[in-house]
């Protein structure tokens, strides 16, 4: 017979268990990649540090977990809340009078002289655009009775032949810097409101030159920011020329100060107090601070132990930072401080439940390699999300807790992303910069607009006027 044609060999005993435990290799891989694949799909923003917006139309369910705490109020508005429900003038700038041409029981005809009382109804609207207001300026030439010429001063505002007013190039940065419209829209509300033909690069120049002259007053925002005994940084990416640099924000809830750097890592300098921050690296870096953690990251990020890798562990400290945070709000209600030995306890807590978390990983096995056929990469092991989460909770333990020591400290970093959030609202409205003076522009201008609105500055007044005195009311607030 033709070896060709002999049956082949039945496969041995210890090919079979070869293949069975490459196949067991190859499932526990594709079973880690599965759980991480569907991690990912279930992050979200109630559990991650992605946006609200990236949610999309399906919102997450609402936490029970949240470190909101039921007030036990009804919603919406609360007794001897002032509302701003639409009232009647005793003033009014224009009154309509309507009297009846005939009575309305005999017929007979009635006339202005017969009116005895009136009732009256306001309606409140806009007045028609009106043409624009010229207003010449005439630098008038004298002559002495020597024989000396003397022209009058033009005002300083006032340099060329032909400008636009502060009144439009104020509500034009208005529009472009507090509300994020592109310049060709802006050309469009202008014309459509007020009759106003503006070119794109006209508009463009309006915001660089009042960006400029308010240089120095983003600049002592900054220094007054600088020396606040509490204040939050944050950072988020903005594209420049197709390139992404960075905005850097330092605010308090007087404050708020703009910086455009080329890295991330590009701290602010001179800096002094605490700083409240997110535990990103570079802000360990700065000398001279203090810090203290944003607790809301935290909860986002045990909310994802507790929905994913149901670590025990993560429960007990969600439930003990936002009882902390609850404690705490209560005794600044209450205009107390929390005693020594409840001070103690807590610390005790928050230790014991580190330690928890500590051991747990400690007896879990280590996390398997995904691609365990790729070049093994130098450096410390990898661990699990939940292990690296513990050892940073129990490294910075005195910054996590700074809210407790420190009552002018709070719980969460949420005045810095609020201030950082309108980049992304601009870049979605407005993409980017087509320059980096225009990145510059709109930080200093919105240092600017955002102290402003916080200190309870009107913003077109502010834009309107000489900066000097929007500094002088700043130094006197």
């Amino acid at each position: 017979m033709d070896s060709s044609t002999q049956p082949s060999q039945p496969p041995t005993i210890e090919e079979l268990l070869a293949v069975i435990a490459a196949q067991q290799a190859q499932i526990a891989t594709l079973v880690a990649r599965v759980a991480e694949l569907e991690r990912r799909l279930g992050l979200d923003s109630s559990n991650s540090s992605k946006p609200s917006s990236s949610d999309g139309f399906k919102k997450p369910p609402r936490r029970i977990s949240s470190m909101r705490q039921a007030s036990g109020k009804k919603s919406g508005g609360q007794e001897g809340h002032t509302g701003k429900t639409l009232r009647q003038v005793d003033n009014p700038d224009k009154v309509i009078n309507h009297y009846p041409e005939q009575c309305q029981g005999c017929s007979a005809a009635l006339s202005e002289e017969m009116a005895t009382e009136y009732q009256k109804r306001q309606v409140f609207d806009l007045p028609e655009p009106q043409p624009l207001q010229v207003t010449e300026h005439r630098a008038h030439v004298c002559c002495c009775s020597c024989g000396t010429k003397t022209v009058g001063l033009f005002p300083e505002d006032v340099t060329a032949a032909v400008q636009y007013g502060a009144v439009i190039t104020a509500t034009i940065v208005y529009l472009q810097i507090q509300h994020h419209i592109p310049e060709d829209r802006v050309v469009e509300i202008m014309r459509d409101l007020f009759k106003i033909d503006l070119a794109a690069g006209t508009i463009g120049a309006m915001v660089t030159r009042t960006a400029e002259s308010f240089g120095d007053a983003a600049a002592a925002i900054g220094d007054r920011v600088r020396t606040e005994a509490v204040k939050h940084m944050d950072e988020t990416g903005l594209r420049v020329s197709g390139k992404t640099l960075w905005l850097h924000v330092a605010s308090t809830y007087l404050l708020t100060f703009y910086r455009v750097a080329v890295q991330r890592g590009s701290m602010m300098s001179d800096v002094i107090g605490t700083i409240v921050h997110d535990c990103w690296g570079p802000y360990f870096k700065m000398a001279n601070v203090s810090h203290a953690l944003c607790n809301a990251h935290l909860l986002r990020e045990l909310q994802a132990l507790m929905d994913f890798e149901k670590e025990p562990w993560a429960f007990a400290m969600s439930r003990f930072l936002r009882q902390a945070c609850h404690a705490v709000h209560l005794a600044q209600e209450r205009k107390t401080t929390l005693k020594p030995s409840f001070f103690q306890y807590m610390l005790a807590r928050y230790d014991y439940i580190v330690s928890q978390g500590l051991a747990f990983h400690a007896a879990q096995a280590p996390p398997e390699n995904p691609n365990p056929t790729a070049k093994k990469r130098r450096g410390r092991a990898k661990k699990r999300i939940g292990h690296n989460l513990v050892i940073r909770m129990r490294d910075h333990r005195q910054s996590v807790l700074r809210f407790i020591t420190d009552p002018a400290v709070p719980f969460t970093n949420n005045q810095a992303e609020q201030d950082v959030r309108m980049m992304k609202v601009r870049q979605k409205v407005s993409g980017g910069f087509r320059s980096l003076t225009g990145a510059e522009s709109f930080a200093t201008l919105r240092t600017v607009i955002s102290t402003a609105r916080k200190q309870g500055i009107d913003i077109l007044e502010t834009l309107t006027q000489d900066p000097a005195v929007f500094l002088q009311k700043l130094k006197s607030a």
